[in-house]
């Protein structure tokens, strides 16, 4: 085996240099995509869209605390949270009795 044969397996063939119109027009799309990135992160750091998106997340997490996978109400849940707020409002009745 001859030591030049061996050689020209291993040599990759280069890529082409990009032209400069062609890097002008990748640092546009990527100055498109980061300008579009920054408006949504301004869009989700407004004190408004976070409210709202907190809202969202409680509205959702009391209708899956109160409702089964399948719709219907949860009715020992809904009873028990009545039941605690019915005693709490018995107990501040009964310390208003007390004081007054």
């Amino acid at each position: 085996m001859s030591d030049s044969s061996d050689r020209s397996k291993d040599v990759v063939p280069s890529t082409p240099k990009p032209t400069v119109a062609q890097l002008e027009a990748e640092i546009a799309v990527t100055r498109a995509r980061l300008a579009t990135t920054v408006d949504e992160l301004v869009t989700r750091a407004q004190p408004k869209e976070i409210a709202r998106r907190q809202g969202e997340n409680a509205r959702l997490a009391f209708i899956d605390a109160t409702h089964t996978q399948y719709g219907t109400l949860r009715v020992e849940r809904i009873a028990s949270v009545v039941g605690a707020l019915v005693a709490v409002v018995v107990l501040i009745g009964l310390l208003r009795r007390r004081r007054g």
